[in-house]
């Protein structure tokens, strides 16, 4: 069975006015497995979320390439674009980044739905469903993003990702707005979609805790570059590089 993601060389150089180019991703090269957990962690700056929005496609890469189950989507647009979407979305740091203010949360979660076709009473139906399964009353759909906490509304950000049956979900710091205690209920329902529907998460961090607690490996970025990767117990125990070390005694 082949990767649901493959990533190769991918490569982000920003050219700044009067300044040396300055490559934010350099080279990174790593594969998603059908189910997996791939948590990628590094300080602020690192380039984890320039790799996640270059997948994404929502910036353009530089050099290398994407691969999502089995597509290569590093030039694509427009319409070919949505349809690479179905396989993957995104859940962002701020839950209401992935809501209109002015519409209901329903409406949200519904929005791809509708663009795939289905009537109103199938969106609906699917919608309630959504919420549920992510844990919200289906009368949460009448809701608008300022009317619920930052954990319901990342719930209903899950509900939204989730609605079209990707097969991979990518988690651009999802927890790290959130206190301790909704952090670790959000876990436990990205754990249960996983499970429930053989979900591949690509889960970015600058928390080697919560990285330990939830994926089956890691990556470490520092300036751009991949320096380490393993299963995170083994990585915590006996870090190989020197920046990686610094990373975990910070912590301890």
């Amino acid at each position: 069975m082949g990767s649901i993601l493959s990533v190769d060389s991918l490569t982000k150089v920003f050219t700044r006015k009067g300044q040396p180019d300055f490559a934010a991703v350099d080279h990174i090269s790593f594969e998603v497995d059908p189910g997996e957990c791939l948590g990628i962690i590094g300080e602020s700056g690192s380039g984890k979320s320039t790799a996640a929005a270059m997948i994404t496609r929502l910036i353009d890469p530089t050099e290398g390439r994407i691969i999502l189950d089995g597509q290569d989507i590093t030039r694509l647009r427009g319409r070919q674009l949505q349809t690479a979407y179905r396989k993957m979305q995104m859940v962002f740091q701020t839950p209401t980044e992935s809501f209109d203010p002015r519409r209901t949360l329903g409406d949200g979660i519904g929005e791809s739905l509708r663009n795939y076709g289905h009537c109103r009473a199938e969106v609906d139906r699917r919608v309630a469903q959504l919420l549920e399964q992510c844990g919200l009353p289906a009368d949460f759909a009448r809701r608008y993003p300022h009317q619920v906490s930052g954990g319901q509304c990342q719930r209903a950000a899950i509900a939204r990702a989730i609605a079209i049956k990707p097969k991979l979900l990518i988690c651009d710091e999802a927890t790290s707005a959130l206190d301790v205690t909704i952090q670790r209920e959000i876990l436990a329902l990205l754990s249960d979609l996983r499970r429930e529907m053989n979900l591949s998460i690509l889960f970015i961090c600058h928390d080697i805790a919560l990285v330990q607690q939830f994926c089956d490996r890691v990556l470490v970025m520092y300036k751009g570059r991949i320096v380490e990767e393993g299963v995170p117990d083994e990585v915590i125990r006996n870090p190989q590089n020197d920046y990686t070390k610094r990373l975990i005694e910070s912590i301890l």
